[in-house]
């Protein structure tokens, strides 16, 4: 690393939010500065933000609510900095060729690997593919969603090289019963249901929720309906141990026409995915842990279509595919002595599936052909050791050793120190590792695939200012950042230049800055605002160059109005193999609102792009105009 890069490196600022629920954790009761916001993605227990020394952004359930959007993930683009979401119409992402839904953090991209979603801690990808699925994270099971800007593989592993979104799901926590009804209807008949019910009795708890979400889309051929159900109970054994299991299932049949310049017919997909876990927790005085294991898996029928403009024929084969990811989970977290919070933790994921080709018409229907039939083992053991120093310095340091049954065996460090400065300012110093396993896609299927591939590995060099003023009311802060990756999975021709292979040839050369900043003006109304610049040596699909968004709301008697202004600059989204691209700016501008009619009902519009842009985020897939929902929130 050049001493210019590392200088560039040290000078970063960064910004962690004003806005979330608060509670106290064993670990920060000794602390003598009063209790700010916690957070449990970035320490695996409760840790208070002033003492973690990694970037994190919170979007609380209010916020989620508050975009009456089924999908989490239009929230998290406008409230998280340096994070951005494909999309291709109104209502769902879908899977394979011309899917939408991919994440991008930092330049680093979540349909590669490199972000994980975790829901309650658990990883959400594809045992095959090695992705998440974005139709899978519904606003219903969320209470808050914690996004570590950063790599966090000292911790979770391999695909949190370059951050994670942690959904946090629901609990309620007063005794009684609670029943939502929401119903939604707008542009392209599009329509968006949801039920929950939330049980709280002594000990137990559950929550309940149902959904259907569909539309017919903004283009022939771009319909999109979706069927989606969770459950979670928990029961508290005693007042130092509690129990939990829960269930989630998405079911969706998702169409998709091609682009403009290659339109396609019959290109259809059929996706189930589910996630079942069980999870023993106990909280002690000074130490607290949990043991979970938790199962998802996939089913995948998927007709790839087919361009009648190019002279194609109707597939004779559908894609068929079943993954599955296992794991076990433990850690243990233990306050030694003053100001010491130790965690030692052991996880263990087995993942694979099977995937082949199924012939419908000709000689060969009916007939199975084999893609790939695989499973792989991966067992990782980490120490997470903290220190406060008085009340002014906190030190943070971990390591994981991670094995992969074929790939080997990968040693992740991180560090960094948390200054707390008078009248409630930080200053944040991070250095942290990252990397990412090979997934079994890229080393056993489809032609370009190597099974010599090796991990994909990348350093993030950080530095965070933010601050609280007027009592909380105001804050603000901004980060520079610096990532310096290699051994990036290229598809590049093979030496003797007969084919092309997937190789270890990529770099990573990223920089940027990302601000926040959040006032609440009165009780009646708030601000809130955050930027990102991007600096890529190499240009990457769907990372925008510059992304600000500007937000309001107003909370009075029965109102609650928010909108907010998006400004997106330098958005790639195509890419040559010398570098250059397309590329896109656009300006869009979305309004939410609700009136309470009665104590029992709420009514809601949300209008998006009202300033009716015409704008691609993916090459080839035109975004609608000005769109509108409207709808009911039933309470009882």
């Amino acid at each position: 690393m050049t001493t210019k890069r590392l200088t560039f490196a040290l000078m970063a600022i960064g910004l962690l939010p004003a806005q979330g629920q608060t509670a106290e954790s064993d670990s920060l009761k000794t602390a003598t500065r009063p209790l700010h916001e916690v957070v449990v993605t970035g320490t695996r227990n409760e840790a208070d933000t002033r003492y973690l020394t990694q970037t994190v952004s919170i979007i609380d359930r209010r916020q989620i609510e508050q975009a009456h959007n089924p999908s989490l993930l239009p929230v998290l683009t406008e409230q998280v900095p340096g994070l951005f979401v494909t999309s291709r119409g109104i209502l769902g992402y879908g899977v394979s060729g011309g899917a939408a839904g991919g994440i991008s953090l930092r330049g680093l991209s979540g349909g590669s690997g490199q972000i994980m979603v975790l829901i309650d801690g658990h990883p959400q990808y594809m045992g095959l593919m090695g992705h998440p699925i974005s139709d899978a994270y519904q606003s219903l099971m969320a209470n808050r969603v914690e996004v570590l800007r950063g790599p966090a593989s000292a911790l979770y592993g391999s695909n949190a090289m370059g951050g994670v979104i942690n959904i946090i799901t629901r609990k309620m926590q007063e005794d009684g019963v609670k029943t939502d009804i929401d119903l939604g209807y707008g542009s392209y008949n599009t329509l968006q249901s949801e039920a929950t019910n939330q049980v709280r009795k002594g000990r137990f708890t559950s929550i309940v929720s149902a959904s259907y979400n569909r539309t017919d889309g903004h283009r022939p051929d771009l319909e999109f309906e979706q069927y989606g159900g969770y459950a979670k109970l928990g029961y508290e054994l005693t007042k130092t141990w509690d129990v939990r299991a829960d269930l989630d299932i998405t079911h969706f049949n998702a169409s998709q026409p091609g682009s403009l310049d290659a339109p396609l017919l019959d290109a259809d997909q059929r996706i189930t995915r589910g996630m079942a876990s069980v999870a023993v927790e106990n909280r002690y005085e000074r130490t607290s842990g949990a043991l979970s294991l938790f199962y998802n898996w996939g089913r995948h029928k998927i007709n790839d279509g087919y361009n009648p403009n190019a002279g194609e024929s109707p597939l004779d084969y559908r894609f068929h595919s079943r993954d599955n990811m296992m794991g076990l989970s433990w850690y243990q977290s233990a306050r030694l002595f003053q100001g010491n919070r130790l965690t030692v933790g052991v996880d263990w994921y087995r993942f694979g599936g099977e995937a082949w080709n199924k012939f419908i018409a000709g000689e060969r229907d009916g007939e199975r052909e084999d893609i790939v039939d695989k499973t792989q083992n991966e067992v990782a053991g980490y120490v997470d050791f903290r220190q406060d120093i008085g009340s002014w310095l906190a030190f943070n340091a971990g390591v994981r050793a991670d094995h992969h049954e074929q790939v080997g065996t990968e040693w992740i460090p991180q560090a960094g120190l948390a200054f707390l400065l008078p009248r409630d300012a930080n200053i944040k110093l991070t250095a942290s590792r990252g990397f990412r396993y090979p997934t079994l896609r890229e080393m056993y299927m489809f032609p370009p695939q190597n099974p010599d591939l090796k991990p994909e590995s990348m350093w993030n060099y950080e530095i965070a200012f933010s601050q609280e003023l007027l009592e909380g009311r105001l804050s603000y802060g901004a980060n520079l950042f610096y990532i310096d990756g290699k051994n990036l999975i290229m598809t590049l021709p093979t030496p003797h230049g007969s084919g092309r292979i997937n190789q270890n040839s990529g770099k990573i050369d990223n920089s940027g800055v990302e601000a926040q900043a959040a006032y609440r003006i009165s009780k009646s109304w708030a601000a809130n605002a955050n930027y990102s610049f991007l600096h890529m040596e190499r240009p990457v699909i769907s990372a925008p160059e510059h992304k600000l968004y500007v937000g309001g709301s107003f909370t009075q008697g029965r109102w609650d109005l928010s909108t907010g202004i998006q400004y997106i600059k330098g958005l790639y989204t195509e890419v040559s193999t010398n570098g250059n691209g397309k590329q896109e700016d656009f300006v869009l501008w979305n309004i939410r609102g609700s009136f309470r009619a009665t104590n029992f009902l709420d009514i809601y519009v949300r209008g998006e792009n009202l300033l009716a842009q015409r704008y691609e985020i993916m090459a080839g897939y035109p975004m609608p105009k000005a769109t509108f929902i409207g709808g009911v929130k039933v309470r009882f």
